[in-house]
């Protein structure tokens, strides 16, 4: 995919799970249960040992989840998503190598901000989409709406993660500045280790609400 289309297609879900999965076991079980909540997209993060295995593994079984790799934090990191088949990645910060290397390896990438310095750092290596975190504890929606001012014109978007829930997500998502979000409540480390695969797709499926009465799609 293109990064483009990925970027188009985290926008139409307008959430993006993020998930630390500590056993390759709860992989399929995971995917299938965010696909039959109709969100089929993640970001497994390389918080866990377990992590490139997953991606691996739901790359090859699970090819319609739009995966990607979060908490890339080195080129190992990175080269490893791209190598297991991550079709984007995603930074809790903005390292100008790692950017120049997924731009090499042509995986598309979100890198993380928190300020106007971040992003014109961004924005200078060609960032259209940058992960703004951790997004309450740096101002939340009153911070993304004073970013926008001076950034809008780019054609800029942001994918606020960090202190997003279920209850704030539609104020987030009725920004235009906002493509989506990343949402860690959707798919918890403690529901993988009890297998709630019920209650993750019932979150999916709010979420779809949400989205749908928000951006009217």
């Amino acid at each position: 995919m293109t990064q483009q289309s990925v970027f188009e297609t985290i926008g139409r879900y307008g959430v993006v799970p993020v998930v630390a999965i500590d056993s390759v076991e709860a992989a399929l079980p995971l995917a299938d249960a965010l696909i039959e909540g109709g969100l089929p997209i993640a970001e497994i993060t390389f918080r866990t040992a377990a992590a490139a295995e997953v991606i691996g593994l739901l790359s090859e079984r699970r090819p319609e989840l739009l995966l990607g790799a979060g908490t890339v934090l080195s080129i190992e990191n990175l080269q490893a998503a791209s190598d297991c088949g991550a079709r984007f990645g995603v930074a809790p910060g903005l390292n100008p190598e790692i950017v120049a290397a997924a731009g090499d390896l042509g995986l598309p990438f979100v890198p993380g901000v928190a300020t106007a310095s971040d992003i014109e750092c961004g924005l200078s290596m060609g960032c259209k989409l940058l992960k703004f975190f951790p997004a309450e504890v740096a101002g939340g929606i009153k911070m993304i709406k004073a970013l926008a001012g001076p950034y809008g014109h780019t054609g800029l978007r942001f994918l606020p993660t960090g202190g997003v829930t279920a209850e704030n997500l539609a104020a987030y998502l009725s920004l235009d500045a906002v493509a989506g979000v990343g949402g860690t409540w959707v798919a918890k480390r403690d529901d993988l280790a009890k297998g709630n695969w019920t209650e993750i797709t019932g979150r999916c499926r709010e979420i779809a609400k949400i989205v749908a009465k928000v951006r009217g799609s």
